[in-house]
């Protein structure tokens, strides 16, 4: 290939990415713009962005028709404050339609108390009649690491065992040092930390509590693997 071809080429590939990029600037700026308008309930700067047959879904799954959501948009009570930044934001084309992935952080004040959190949201932008509208939002609440607490070696051998969930799940349980070890049959061990005595997780499976129970003397007979109010239920060998 010459170099007089090749540059041809690498200009109309330079000059097809300007305007995607140009687009994406202006959608996260245009997103930014929404985040700031929750917490005064800015109705208008939502209505303006989103098609009619628009769809939101929060991040606790509730499902909204363009109509709904901004029915219920309304300004942060009393005693509560808070803005939410976009840290990451990435866009992809596809004719006149966009999907958009971008991670907002959130800093809020709540009677006099400081709360963090994460939110991961996807959308989808069409160009209508020359503008770029929402057609669905959707917002994951990202879960984050408990703080732990420390327990006695004491404590935590009482959760020492070998559990089953029925005739072909077994699930150990070791002391190793000041921590508990997890290890189900077939699979690699990790680490389970305490998040309150009786309830414990482990890092990176933030879905998912293991919760003990005992019995009338106090002794640990099983626990309950819990996701999404769900429970897998595991029993403690005598």
């Amino acid at each position: 290939m010459s170099s007089i071809v090749a540059q041809v080429i690498l200009a109309a590939f330079l000059a097809a990415q300007a305007p995607a990029a140009d687009v994406t600037a202006d959608l996260q700026r245009r997103d930014q713009a929404l985040l700031d308008a929750l917490a005064p309930g800015d109705v208008k700067a939502w209505a303006d962005a989103m098609a009619p047959d628009a769809v939101y879904v929060d991040e606790n799954g509730e499902e909204m028709s363009r109509a709904a959501f901004l029915e219920q948009l309304k300004p942060l009570p009393p005693g509560a404050s808070g803005t939410i930044k976009i840290s990451k934001y990435s866009a992809r084309f596809s004719g006149d339609v966009a999907t958009v992935t971008h991670t907002d952080d959130e800093d809020e004040m709540y009677h006099g108390e400081a709360l963090t959190a994460q939110y991961l949201t996807t959308e989808t932008w069409q160009k209508q009649s020359g503008a770029w509208r929402l057609l669905m939002v959707h917002t994951y609440s990202v879960l984050g690491e408990p703080k732990s607490i420390a327990l006695s070696a004491s404590e935590l051998d009482a959760y020492v065992g070998r559990y089953t969930g029925g005739s072909d799940l077994v699930y150990t349980i070791t002391r190793d040092g000041d921590h508990l070890v997890g290890q189900r049959e077939g699979r690699a061990a990790t680490p389970l930390k305490a998040e309150v005595r009786d309830v414990f997780f482990v890092s990176g499976q933030l879905r998912i509590r293991k919760i003990f129970q005992r019995d009338s003397s106090g002794r640990v007979v099983g626990f309950a693997d819990r996701r999404e109010g769900s429970d897998l239920v595991w029993k403690r060998g005598l």
